[in-house]
C-alpha cells in the first residue's frame, strides 16, 4: 500500500483563486470571496483568528496545509476534536495508507485495517502505537503535576514529540512551537481521550480541568479587538468557536466550508448566516459559506495567505 503523504502549498494556484472571486460561477465565486475574507482577517494584527476543523482531514494529506497555517502563525487559536490528536500523533510514529471507498470492510477488519473514507489505518498505526506512546508520556508528566487543562496537556505532548524524526510534520508540534492553544471540548471522544481514562484508572489524582480551557477562551474573546474564524466542517469544534464569540456580540469575519445540508437543522449544515440570528456572527460582519469537500477547498482558501 502507498502511504498517505501531506502536501505543502505552492503558489501556482494563487492567481486562479483570485480570478474565482470575479468569475460569477456558483461555488467558485464563493470560494474566491472566502479566500479574500480569510486573507483580510489574517493580515489584520488586531484580529484574533480562530481555526476549527474535524479530525477526519488530519488523516489525509490536508494535514500538511493545517500544519502550514500554524507553522506560519496565520491563526491564533485552534478548536478541534479528539481524533485530530489521534491522527496527528499516530502519523508522527506510523504511516496511514491510501485506500478505496469501495472496499470489503469485513475483509479489512479481518486484516486489522480500519477504513476512514478512502484512507486505510492499520491497527498498528493507530490504537497500538497510540497506547504505547501516550501511556509512556503520561507516566513522565504525571510526576510533574496532576491536573492539566486540555490546552496544557496537548501543548506538552507537542513538546514531548519534538525529538521525533517526523515532528516537523506534526500540527500539534507546531502549535506548541508557536504557542497556539489547541482546545478539545470533547476530549474523551477518541483514542487520545481513552488513553487518558485508562491512565486515570491507576492514577486517580490525574485530572483534566476543562473549565480552565473555557476560562482561556473567555479571556481570548473578551480581550480581542476583532475576531475572525475559518470554520471547516461542523460539529462541536465549529459550535465552540461561534458559541464563545456570541459573548462579544459575534464574529467580525467568518468563512465556513461544509458538505452538509441545512434542511435537517444540523449545525454542520447551517450556513454562517444562521449564526447571525443567534448573535454569534455580527450583522455587519463579512462572511460566506462555501459548499464542498474541505480536502479540495481548504488548500485553495489557504493559498492566499501562505
Amino acid at each position: 500500500m502507498k502511504p498517505v503523504k501531506d502536501y505543502n502549498y505552492t503558489d501556482s494556484v494563487k492567481h486562479l483563486v483570485k480570478k474565482m472571486n470575479e468569475s460569477g460561477g456558483f461555488q467558485s465565486a464563493k470560494l474566491g470571496k472566502a479566500a479574500k475574507i480569510f486573507k483580510k482577517m489574517t493580515e489584520n494584527p488586531d484580529c484574533t483568528t480562530f481555526l476549527s476543523f474535524p479530525a477526519c482531514i488530519a488523516a489525509t494529506g490536508t494535514r500538511g496545509i493545517l500544519k502550514q497555517l500554524v507553522k506560519q502563525k496565520k491563526v491564533d487559536s485552534v478548536i478541534t476534536t479528539c481524533g485530530t490528536l489521534d491522527h496527528d500523533l499516530a502519523r508522527v510514529w506510523k504511516d496511514y495508507y491510501q485506500g478505496k471507498f469501495k472496499s470489503d470492510d469485513a475483509e479489512l477488519h479481518q486484516q486489522g485495517i480500519n477504513r476512514l473514507g478512502n484512507v486505510y489505518v492499520p491497527n498498528e498505526s493507530y490504537g497500538e502505537v497510540l497506547e504505547n506512546k501516550i501511556q509512556s508520556i503520561l507516566k513522565k508528566i504525571y510526576k510533574e503535576k496532576k491536573e492539566w487543562s486540555t490546552q496544557e496537556l496537548i501543548d506538552r505532548f507537542g513538546k514531548e514529540i519534538s525529538d521525533e524524526e517526523k515532528a516537523d510534520e506534526s500540527f500539534v508540534y507546531w502549535c506548541h512551537e508557536n504557542d497556539i492553544p489547541i482546545t478539545v471540548p470533547g476530549f474523551t471522544d477518541g483514542a487520545f481521550g481513552s488513553q487518558l481514562w485508562m491512565f486515570w484508572q491507576k492514577n486517580k489524582q490525574f485530572k483534566i480541568n476543562a473549565f480552565k480551557d473555557e476560562h482561556q477562551l473567555s479571556d481570548t474573546v473578551f480581550e480581542a479587538e476583532e475576531t475572525g474564524a475559518l470554520l471547516v466542517g461542523g460539529g462541536i469544534s465549529k459550535h465552540h468557536v461561534i458559541w464563545w464569540n456570541q459573548f462579544r456580540n459575534g464574529l467580525d469575519h467568518a468563512v465556513g466550508i461544509t458538505t452538509a445540508n441545512e434542511y435537517d437543522g444540523s449545525l454542520s449544515g447551517a450556513k454562517v448566516s444562521e449564526a447571525v440570528s443567534w448573535g454569534k456572527v455580527k450583522e455587519e460582519a463579512d462572511y460566506i459559506t462555501v459548499h464542498g469537500d474541505a480536502t479540495i477547498l481548504l488548500p485553495l482558501v489557504v493559498s492566499q495567505v501562505l
